[in-house]
């Protein structure tokens, strides 16, 4: 049972931000107004419904002691009742510490693991795959760093990937994925395991991190690229360090200029992620049991291509479709996830 005093509390809070929309907030308020009234509207709304509820049922049982109106009360009753569990999880789910960085945009880096050649292969099958889930969700996908092998693998891959809740949907793809199959370049027919390595990274913004510019130096170097239209471009590409940290970052669009604004913001990106993991680590003292921790070093899901059967280790979770899975359907398992956390969450807020 949710405490009455927080709902109320919710719905005060509501309401204050409403009418201070409708009044007009000065200054720069009206950007925090509006978006904490845009985050909490969808829980108003939960908190309305649910009291609606109540006050049904509340009604419906007050008929009981009217003869003329006990039959219907008898009929409705049950149906209201039944009805409340399903309300409640709902609320209890709109209720739930939101993670401010869902509805960014965010980095996507893959690279290969242990494997060699069918390990390159696989983190491009694995870029296909999410290229695709992307397509279907109408978000855009721009490739900021890409460093291809000679058989058409992908040494490196880093994309700014930017639509509607493109964090909340990703980060559970953060981790090792393993292969299991026998390689193109494999004349025995034996099934090898390979591995590539994923990590979405929300993307930030100015306010989350400053970068002083003593902390950083720059180079510039010819883009690389396999010849032709590359070969004579100028000296564009950028690589900046990070000095306090040792991370290093590059960009190799043909504008200069371009490339340092996109080194940048990788570079933000990467740290806000540090910093966010630092804040994670002191807030659970086990996170590698967390689904969605970000923790790149553990296994989170193989793909067998054999059985066709691709298994999602954190939750034991098991699909035979993975044609569709590598073609880009991953709403099943992102959803899973998902629900997953909150069941952890809902579990953490009922104790």
């Amino acid at each position: 049972m949710i405490p009455e005093e927080r709902l109320e509390q919710i719905l005060q809070r509501f309401q204050y931000l409403e009418a201070a929309m409708a009044d007009g907030a000065g200054g720069g308020d009206i950007a925090a107004l509006a978006k904490e009234y845009s985050d909490l509207r969808p829980v108003a709304e939960q908190v309305a419904a649910y009291r609606k509820l109540q006050g049904d049922l509340e009604e419906a049982e007050a008929m009981l002691a009217d003869p003329d109106m006990k039959d219907l009360a008898e009929e409705e009753i049950p149906a209201l009742k039944a009805a409340i569990p399903e309300v409640e999880h709902a609320l209890q789910l709109a209720l739930l510490p939101k993670d401010a960085a869902d509805t960014r945009p965010a980095m996507l880096e893959i690279r290969p693991g242990t494997g060699g050649d069918e390990a390159a292969l696989f983190a491009g099958d694995l870029l296909r795959m999410y290229q695709r889930y992307a397509e279907a969700q109408g978000w855009k996908v721009d490739i900021i760093e890409e460093q291809a092998t000679e058989l058409g693998g992908i040494k490196e891959v880093v994309a700014h990937i930017k639509g509607e809740n493109v964090f909340a949907r990703l980060k559970y793809e953060s981790g090792v994925h393993r292969v299991q199959r026998v390689p193109t370049t494999e004349s025995g027919g034996r099934i090898h395991t390979s591995a590539a390595t994923v990590a979405v990274l929300p993307e930030a913004e100015d306010v989350d991190i400053h970068v002083d510019p003593n902390d950083i130096r720059i180079d510039t170097m010819r883009a690389s690229g396999a010849g032709g239209q590359h070969v004579n471009t100028t000296d564009s590409a950028v690589r900046i360090t990070h000095l306090p940290t040792g991370l290093i970052v590059t960009s190799s669009e043909k504008s200069q200029h371009r490339n340092r604004e996109i080194a940048m913001q990788v570079l933000k990106t990467r740290l806000y992620d540090l910093e966010r993991q630092r804040i994670d680590s002191e807030r659970s003292a086990d996170r590698a049991s967390q689904v969605g921790s970000g923790d790149r070093s553990e296994r989170i899901r193989t793909y067998n291509f054999p059985q066709g059967r691709m298994t999602d280790h954190r939750i034991n979770l098991t699909l035979y479709k993975l044609d569709q899975v590598m073609g880009g359907d991953l709403t099943e398992i992102i959803d899973a996830l998902t629900a997953d956390n909150q069941a952890r969450l809902l579990a953490e807020m009922g104790q």
